[in-house]
């Protein structure tokens, strides 16, 4: 696309006062970096993925609240997470994560195994173990 042709529309990068570096091609045809504040299709894609993002959270929260899963899950959801990430993160094993999803399970985890759930969500264990302190 040409240089005048980046897209200007209306979003959320516009409102933050943030612009997304594009290529273009100038009036020589060489490729430069054009500054844009949204376009339009990016725009509702983009919102659409963080509502899904929302609901995803509250679902989880309403999951720990009725006591389905652990505030694990809870937290893995709110800090856009999946669960090959968080294991990564906490340096153990796929199965195990999931089952610490189970909150009978999770009633049992050493303070050792919460801290490290813990620091990597950055709270503390006592948030961990009830997320109505977390606030959203």
């Amino acid at each position: 696309m040409k240089k005048d042709e980046v897209p200007q529309d209306k979003s959320n990068l516009e409102s933050a006062n943030f612009k997304e570096l594009c290529y273009a091609v100038d009036e020589n045809g060489e490729y430069t970096t054009v500054n844009s504040s949204g376009w339009d299709p990016k725009t509702i894609a983009l919102n659409k993925a963080i509502e899904e993002i929302k609901l995803r959270v509250e679902d989880a929260k309403q999951r720990v609240l009725n006591h389905k899963t652990s505030p694990i899950e809870y937290y893995m959801e709110y800090h856009k997470m999946d669960l090959p990430i968080l294991t990564s993160y906490v340096g153990m094993w796929k199965w195990r994560v999931k089952r610490h999803f189970k909150p009978q399970v999770f009633q049992k985890l050493s303070d050792k195994t919460l801290q490290k759930y813990a620091d990597v969500f950055e709270i503390s264990i006592q948030q961990l173990k009830n997320i109505q302190l977390h606030e959203n």
